[in-house]
């Protein structure tokens, strides 16, 4: 019987080893293995570009500091295309052969999702993805945390906020048919309800379209003025500029996910006037912060082109994870980065992000969004952080 007894217990204990040992993998003693799942060759690889300067470039500085706590940052960033089916592919890789210790600041609402399932059966954390989605957070798990404002929340107050400011009668959308552009779309479908409004017309689109003038004529006949867009880049530049072209210059809004340097930059004159919420801004190279301008430079030196909001973005998901580590302390494991994110403040940024704050019951830092404009080809803000 004590034989029986201690094989069980020897048996539960390579158990509890083997779990904790899963749980910690990607942690050595002088390295800390993190990736990443970027699009650098599908139609988001202008953001995945700057996504990936932006994380090499916090991971460079942490090294050169003296890493975390002693241990080195290695970064390991893999290629998705904006498919899920390929992100899923390189979670899985990044998961078995690279053993990675947490994911951080993968961009896109599919591709974060393909990634959870080889992630969570690994007791692997997704930590501040690029995407606004409800599902980076929601429902709480330890192994989930996200720094963004849902879309559905930045576009239920953004078309109430038209309504009221802008005086915004007749809405349409068009959005892109996917879990992004739904959430884009169920936040503005609730914000007119609360208005007592609905759509005058809904059209979508398939995630790679190029053409859209179909859904630009069908919203044009409606007799909408102000526009909701489920977009990202080269989306949103479409549909603007396709409107213009057949002489129709409603209002456009838009989510975070079409606040970027870029739409000004590749869609030139015909983008002053659009509108979207935001919560980081745009870091342009004469900020008036110091702190952007010199970061700016840095970033320029290093990469021979302007940082963009997305290079930002990358260094403050980095950093996010730094500081979450940093407190962890030398017994760096799933739980204790989960305890540390739970009780550590994260002031506001130098490129005036709102203050990220987790706690035990939630795991979404930020709530609040603000409303930016295109003017003269460069982003304003036209609102301060609005919170209902």
């Amino acid at each position: 019987m004590k034989r029986i007894s201690s094989s069980i217990a020897v048996a539960a204990t390579a158990l509890v080893f083997g779990t904790a040992v899963q749980a910690d993998q990607g942690v050595t003693k002088d390295q800390i293995t993190v990736g990443s799942i970027q699009d650098l060759s599908g139609p988001l690889a202008g953001f995945g570009k700057q996504l990936k300067n932006g994380i090499q470039m916090r991971t460079e500085e942490i090294n050169e500091s003296g890493g975390i706590n002693g241990r080195k940052l290695k970064m390991v960033i893999e290629d998705s295309g904006y498919d899920p089916k390929k992100g899923l592919l390189a979670a899985q890789k990044l998961v078995q052969q690279d053993k990675i210790f947490a994911m951080v600041g993968t961009l896109g609402t599919g591709v974060a999702m393909a990634s959870f399932q080889p992630l969570f059966e690994k007791n692997v954390p997704n930590l501040m993805p690029l995407t606004a989605a409800r599902e980076m957070y929601e429902p709480l798990n330890k192994l989930k945390f996200s720094f963004a404002a849902p879309y559905y929340d930045q576009v239920r107050m953004g078309v109430k906020w038209m309504a009221k400011e802008r005086g915004a009668k007749k809405f349409c959308v068009i959005y892109q048919d996917d879990e992004f552009g739904l959430e884009v779309f169920r936040g503005a479908e609730q914000g007119l309800k609360d208005i007592k409004q609905d759509f005058a017309e809904k059209t979508t689109f398939k995630r790679g379209a190029t053409d859209f003038s179909a859904q630009v004529a069908k919203m044009k006949s409606s007799g909408c003025d102000t526009v909701v867009l489920g977009t990202i880049i080269r989306e949103t530049i479409g549909t603007i500029g396709t409107a213009k072209k057949m002489g129709w210059d409603p209002q456009f809004l838009g989510s975070s996910a079409a606040y970027t340097d870029l739409i000004h930059k590749l869609g030139g004159k015909a983008m002053d006037g659009f509108y979207a919420t935001f919560q980081t801004g745009v870091p342009y190279m004469d900020d008036p912060s110091r702190n952007v301008r010199e970061w700016g430079a840095r970033y320029k030196a290093k990469y021979g082109e302007d940082p963009g909001l997305f290079s930002a973005y990358g260094y403050v998901a980095v950093d996010l994870f730094y500081r979450a580590a940093q407190k962890a302390g030398q017994n760096l494991t799933t739980d204790s980065l989960a305890n540390a994110f739970e009780s550590t403040g994260f002031p506001r940024d130098m490129f005036g992000s709102p203050e990220f704050k987790f706690t035990k019951t939630s795991h979404l830092g930020n709530t609040k969004s603000r409303i930016g404009q295109i003017q003269n080809g460069k982003w304003m803000a036209v609102t301060d952080y609005i919170a209902e």
